[in-house]
């Protein structure tokens, strides 16, 4: 590994000194659940991992210079095992993740032995494959099949007292199955992977209302014949724990909308922030986040099909995730399917098409995934691991590198304040602006210009992680974040970091919104989802 040692990043002593990295901790509300700031519990790396996981990218960070993109830690990590010429020394772990619908999604990686110095690097390399798994595809099964240590050692991992355990209590609440993780003598035993595309209507004919549920507000548009006659945005707290209040606010909104078509509504299409299943359920969804838990089973995961029963006279219904949304009008805009669509707003939102424009049918909660193994790496305010992609394609991205970058912040917009570190959206908006406004200044745009370089970094390398499970020929970029010129800069590094460390995704053609799509094609594409 000698020649690899140069790629070595040195953790702080700060890090090696303590188990999480300093973040401010807040006093847990009664009304914040599981939305609440979560604490950092994941271990430190051990230095004999690092050897095998930790590199410097191609293109480096202009201001994250310990930056460590995950699907380059893999490349290498892989790379080390099969130079490895010991007898004994590697044998192989595969691993199925079981979803809905007799979906299940198979992956395999070369592993160390036991008494190997690289054991600690292929836990890592394991456990992190399966989460990734898990965010972007969703499961509630997981079944192993490799050496027995290290399939004792992932089974404790992803248990509900282990390192894991935010995913082994989360998945149970999307899917409705308890939670499992067993071990199989042979691969036979192992289900097979299976996928079942979702095909939805491109056709927004007759009257028709859509919406999109926001963490700040509700969207309603009135279609008819694919024409806005009107759309509306509605205010509302979704920090209620009341689920009439939210089942109020969505029926007024849609009903105020309604009424300006000129004939009933035929068919009700939407998006949603979190998991929505296939028969348009909010299984988890994150516009409700305070409504207790037996509750929100009973009134909120029907909550869409029951405003289209009750409401509506049981027209026809189709919701899915903001993401597939994105991806969905993107396809449209271009004209070409195998589109990968990410907005970067919030946080991450995300989702792909097929090269005939049908969808995965994953979870596609891809803010959860991990992303940079640093050890250094930020906090998320919804997980307890580090370096999850919420912080680096999202508003928190910009607002943690804002200092570094040459904007003039208050004390309470400073990275290290509790403010910037809990989970409201509110402070870190502001905060977006000011970057915005900075970057606007002759005199400081060259220092804020690396914010946005930085963000490009990280989306280049995104989008090469994305890569290894998707075939994408388009990307779509939006998002507040990517909004005037630094928007442009993002993309001009995303594609450096291509050409640098992936030239194999050089045909990738990156796609922004036009003035049509920023306008209505979002919502004339979510409008057209129930097919009459």
């Amino acid at each position: 590994r000698g020649e690899r040692n140069k790629y070595f990043i040195a953790p702080s002593p700060q890090a090696l000194r303590s188990p999480r990295p300093p973040s401010a901790k807040l006093p847990p509300s009664p009304l914040t659940q599981w939305r609440t700031m979560c604490e950092v519990t994941d271990p430190m790396m051990s230095e004999a991992a690092m050897k095998y996981l930790l590199v410097r990218p191609g293109v480096p960070a202009p201001l994250d210079p310990n930056f460590c993109p995950f699907i380059l830690s893999k490349r290498n990590y892989l790379s080390c095992v099969s130079e490895c010429t010991q007898f004994g020394k590697v044998g192989r772990l595969e691993f199925a993740v079981e979803r809905a619908g007799g979906c299940c999604g198979r992956d395999a990686l070369p592993v160390f032995s036991e008494d190997h110095d690289g054991f600690d690097a292929s836990v890592i390399m394991v456990c992190e494959a399966i989460r990734y798994m898990l965010w972007q595809r969703g499961g509630f099964k997981i079944t192993l099949c490799g050496p027995a240590k290290l399939c004792a050692v992932v089974t404790a991992a992803y248990s509900l007292e282990g390192q894991y355990a935010f995913e082994a209590k989360t998945m149970p609440k999307i899917f409705g199955e308890s939670w499992s993780v067993k071990t199989v003598a042979t691969v036979d035993e192992l289900p097979a992977a299976k996928d079942e595309p979702i095909h939805c209507g491109k056709v927004a004919s007759g009257c028709r209302i859509a919406f999109d549920l926001g963490k700040s507000d509700v969207k309603t548009v009135a279609v008819k014949d694919g024409e806005v006659l009107d759309s509306a945005e509605t205010e509302w707290d979704v920090t209620n724990p009341d689920p009439q209040y939210h089942y109020d606010v969505i029926v007024k909104a849609m009903k105020d909308t309604a009424a300006k078509l000129p004939g009933k509504v035929e068919a009700i299409g939407g998006s949603a922030t979190g998991a929505v299943s296939a028969n348009s359920e909010a299984t988890w969804c994150d516009c409700f986040p305070n409504v207790p838990p037996e509750i929100y089973k009973t009134r909120v995961v029907p909550i869409f099909n029951d405003i289209a029963k009750n409401e509506f006279g049981g027209v026809p219904i189709k919701v899915i995730n903001d993401g597939e949304v994105t991806a969905v009008a993107g396809a449209q805009m271009v004209g070409e399917g195998a589109l990968f669509g990410i907005s970067l707003g919030s946080s991450e939102g995300s989702g792909y098409v097929y090269d005939d424009v049908s969808l995965t049918g994953w979870i596609n909660e891809n803010a959860y995934n991990p992303f940079d193994l640093n050890p250094d790496a930020p906090g998320n305010p919804w997980s307890p691991h580090r370096g999850d992609a919420a912080m680096y394609l999202g508003q928190r991205a910009a607002t943690r590198l804002a200092k570094n970058g040459g904007v003039d912040l208050p004390p309470e917009m400073m990275p290290e304040h509790p403010n910037m570190n809990a989970a409201s959206h509110v402070p870190h908006a502001q905060c977006l602006k000011k970057i915005q406004m900075a970057m606007n200044d002759p005199a400081k745009e060259p220092q804020v210009k690396k914010i946005y370089q930085t963000i490009g970094v990280y989306l280049g390398y995104a989008i090469a992680q994305y890569c290894e499970y998707l075939k994408i020929n388009n990307v779509l970029i939006l998002g507040r974040v990517t909004t005037g010129h630094g928007g442009e800069v993002m993309m001009e590094w995303a594609k450096k970091v291509l050409a640098s460390d992936f030239p194999e995704l050089s045909h990738i053609k990156f796609h922004t919104p036009t003035e049509h799509m920023k306008r209505v094609g979002q919502c004339v594409a979510a409008a057209a989802l129930p097919e009459l």
